[in-house]
């Protein structure tokens, strides 16, 4: 490889002309592709297969309204008194305004629900005095009913008494007609009674009108009795009602106080991701025109931008950057080189990515990663090139021998390190998350276009300016040498001092990296950005106003039995809200709605917590275990809050099997480099010590809040959930990087005979100042980072410079030498069997040198 890339760098600089024009056109290419097909990526993370997904797609086929995604817009007075019915209207007109934007479905107005549900408040206790009155009324139709049961059966006693005695009176008078001797007179005198007799008959209540009476207070019986069923039907209904707007009673739009209101914003469509252009769109339907004496603020899901690929933060990194170069080598063309090959690197990577958003789901801080690492290792690979052809020039070599020997040493250098950086990136795609593998694509190909360029346009820029590279007085102090100056003498470090450095920075390491072992992961909230920002202002208002659980209410699905009727879902719906209601943290629950063939129902559940803290967590987990509730119901929890544990769960257990494959590929790649056991061994075990103390770091200000005014911390939170994984990835590919350009120094000034000890302070004294000066220029380009309006880019940012900065500074340039130098001849030693096995990498390409020695400046010609 060193070969070809020496014939590279030689064609690289006779072509100057047609390399430089090659990029510029390929930068033209990507900026049109940009322009034709770039899109703004999406501001959200999610991962297919997790619970919430799963809960999220069942909601989509059986609820599509709720299934979107959702945020919310806050209004509040400025002096904190209650909205006067101006500003309430004013409010309505701009939640009218909003509902007509092209991709909301649905905006909810805080007053009229609000008037709703103290309506429905109000109905419910109407209607319990009105079924109180009806049950007083019929119980007096019930008492009336009764009397006129007591006084039929009265009469029917009374009839029955007269029957039997008009039976008596009839069975004497017939008994004295047919007496014997019976005369004449008698039987007129009988006859007479007969007919009084008679006309008492005719005189009594006929049985018929008894039965007619019965019958209709029969009737009037059913007809009560049927009126009491009614009753108690609407009484249940009533009474489910009330339980259910009880239990929701503190979910509420217009705070107590009456200063606060909240509009809930419903997007078209299940996909979780609003383009920018909606989200644009909504607010300015907010704000336009403004409500006197009215504040309004937005939630992250709409006031969330996408993160400037290049803002003031970058620029200051830029600018130390150049400041460290040109402290290097003392020019402004040899300064202003490595910038001017990052920034094509970056222009062409992240414009790339941006070209390919509109194809593939991508994540918003994906291109600025790209530009993060674009930046550092494009500056980086440039300088160690460019440093390389400056001391070649001052030992007296030609212009275009210089160049082609330097591509083909220290760019062969480049290749591989920039390899370790890729190779670790792309194994992000190993732990199965389809947004963290892009991000690591993304990022391998940004270091990948910084690689090539290196290796072809910076010789090509480097025979465009000559010797101007140099200084003056470098120029002025030419000599004809042939190859690099004689090595110095050295002194290696005592052994006691080696033991005392080593001991001193293991310690450091592992008291830094002691906050780590307290990680909690999670996704930013509106909470973690700056205090002035609208999410912020949304975030807190809702939490003072509303309750800390309103800024994360959670959304919990539950399956219901085929053939529900419409009453039994009422029924089915109260008795899942109460046993909701009964878990520990939770406030309220309200029923949401169902599906059309009754089969699905949903709730939102209100956490006492926010949606950050452990107790809601807790939850959820308790939620989701007590599947299914009593009954047989069968629910699962989505939303927002149970997206983001579910994400940070899935990284956990995928982050362990990436450190695996890592460590061990940052093992076999060094064994093979330095045909060493004992330098991988340390060297990974130094890289790993940086990482933890890395993430500890992180740990104390972003989710301790140490320094957090310092560091624009407002209120500290869990870290971001893919940041360790991150930062793992390319921590290695660096902390590599650093250990070939030191090591393979003193592995060199072993095999050319120097003593172990020794071969140490000559390596270290060989490659720490480009080391320095490249750790320097990573630290400021990712330490700019912080400076980032976006919540997910500063921990980034701080965690690689921080963690770039430790490995450099106190692992490469301290505990490595040190350890090495207390192993001694061991420190080099490799089985020879395995010696015979492995290839020989040759990354600093000595035996290019051998095979290229220096000759005299003519016998290359003019460039």
């Amino acid at each position: 490889m060193a070969e070809l890339l020496y014939r590279i760098g030689r064609i690289a600089a006779s072509r100057r002309l047609a390399v430089i024009a090659t990029w510029i056109a390929t930068l033209a290419i990507v900026v049109c592709a940009f322009v034709a097909f770039g899109k703004t990526p999406s501001g959200e993370i999610s991962i297919p297969g997790t619970p919430t997904d799963i809960v999220t797609q069942q909601l989509a086929a059986a609820m599509p309204g709720t299934a979107g995604t959702s945020g919310t817009v806050v209004f509040s007075t400025r002096d904190g008194t209650p909205f006067t019915d101006a500003q309430k209207a004013a409010i309505s007109e701009a939640v009218a305004r909003a509902t007509g934007v092209a991709g909301v479905a649905q905006v909810v107005d805080p007053f009229v629900t609000q008037a709703q549900s103290e309506a429905q408040a109000k109905k419910v206790a109407d209607g319990r005095a009105q079924i109180v009155a009806a049950k007083a009324q019929l119980a007096d139709g019930q008492t009336q009913l009764d009397a006129a049961k007591a006084q039929l059966a009265d009469g029917q006693k009374q009839l029955d008494a007269a029957k039997a005695q008009l039976a008596t009176q009839q069975q004497q008078l017939d008994a004295a007609k047919s007496a014997p001797g019976v005369t004449a007179a008698t039987l007129a005198q009988l006859a007479i009674q007969q007919q009084a007799l008679d006309a008492g008959k005719a005189q009594l209540t006929t049985q018929q009108q008894l039965d007619a009476s019965a019958a209709t207070i029969a009737a009037q019986q059913k007809q009560i009795d049927s009126s009491l069923a009614t009753i108690a039907a609407q009484s249940k209904q009533l009474e489910e009602g009330a339980t259910l707007s009880q239990l929701a009673s503190k979910i509420r739009l217009v705070s107590d106080d009456g200063s606060t209101a909240v509009a809930a914003v419903m997007f078209s469509g299940t996909s979780l991701s609003v383009p920018q252009e909606l989200k644009t769109a909504v607010k300015a339907a907010f704000l336009t025109p403004a409500i006197d004496g009215v504040d309004i603020n937005f939630s992250s899901s709409i006031a969330q931008g996408i993160p400037n690929l290049f803002g003031g933060g970058e620029l200051v990194g830029l600018v130390i950057a150049a400041i460290v170069l040109l402290l290097i080598v003392r020019t402004l063309i040899g300064a202003g080189l490595p910038i001017l090959t990052a920034l094509l690197g970056v222009g062409l990577g992240a414009l790339g990515a941006l070209s390919l958003a509109g194809v593939v789901d991508m994540v918003s801080v994906t291109p600025i990663l790209g530009v993060m690492l674009g930046l550092a290792v494009g500056i980086d690979y440039a300088l160690f090139i460019i440093n390389r052809h400056r001391r070649q020039l001052r030992d007296g070599y030609t212009v275009a021998e210089s160049i082609a020997l330097a591509n083909g040493t220290s760019g062969n250098a480049v290749l591989f390190a920039g390899s370790t950086v890729v190779i670790a990136l792309l194994a992000l795609n190993l732990t199965g998350i389809p947004f963290l593998g892009l991000m690591g694509t993304v990022g391998a190909v940004s270091v990948a276009i910084a690689v090539v360029i290196a290796v072809t346009l910076t010789p090509a820029l480097l025979s465009l300016v000559g010797m101007r590279v140099l200084r003056g007085s470098e120029k002025a102090h030419l000599v004809d040498q042939v190859g690099p100056a004689p090595v110095a003498t050295a002194h290696p470090v005592p052994g006691p001092r080696a033991i005392a450095l080593a001991l001193v920075g293991i310690a450091v390491l592992m008291v830094i990296a002691i906050p780590s072992f307290s990680l909690r992961l999670g996704l930013p909230l509106g909470s973690a950005d700056n205090a002035d920002t609208t999410q912020h202002k949304a975030y807190d208002l809702v939490a003072e106003k509303f309750g800390q659980g309103s800024d994360g209410p959670l959304l919990v699905v539950a399956d219901l039995p085929a053939g529900t009727t419409a009453d039994q879902l009422l029924d089915d719906q109260v008795s899942i809200a109460q046993r909701l209601a009964a878990f520990d943290g939770v406030v309220a629950v309200a029923p949401i709605g169902a599906s059309t063939d009754r089969t699905v129902t949903a709730f939102e559940v209100l956490p006492a917590d926010g949606p950050s803290s452990i107790s809601t967590e807790q939850l959820v987990n308790a939620l989701r275990a007590a599947s299914p509730l009593p009954g047989g119901f069968t629910i699962g929890v989505a939303g927002q809050t149970t997206g983001n544990i579910d994400i940070s769960q899935k990284l956990a257990d995928a982050l362990p099997l990436y450190l695996l494959v890592v460590v061990g590929l940052s093992l076999v790649i060094m064994v093979v480099v330095f045909r060493s056991l004992f330098v991988p061994l340390v060297a990974t075990g130094g890289f790993v010590l940086s990482f933890f103390a890395a993430l500890g770091g992180v740990v104390a200000i972003y989710q301790w809040g140490w320094f957090g005014g310092l560091f624009g911390v407002a209120t500290p939170s869990p870290v971001l959930n893919f940041l360790p994984t991150i930062l793992f990835g390319i921590l290695f590919g660096l902390a590599m990087d650093y250990t070939l350009f030191l090591a393979s120094g003193m592995r060199e000034a072993y095999a050319h005979g120097a003593p172990s000890k020794t071969a140490v302070v000559l390596g270290l004294r060989a490659g720490r100042a480009v080391v320095i000066a490249a750790a320097i220029i990573m630290t400021a380009v990712f330490g700019s980072f912080v400076l980032s309006d976006s919540a997910i880019i500063r921990p980034i940012g701080f965690a690689l410079a921080v963690g770039v900065a430790i490995d450099a500074f106190l692992v490469r340039l301290v505990i490595l030498p040190a350890l090495l130098t207390l192993a001694g001849d061991w420190a080099w030693w490799l089985p020879r069997w395995l010696d015979r096995l492995l290839p020989n990498a040759d990354v600093e390409g000595a035996s290019l040198e051998r095979r290229h020695p220096h000759v005299s400046a003519d016998h290359l010609g003019p460039v």
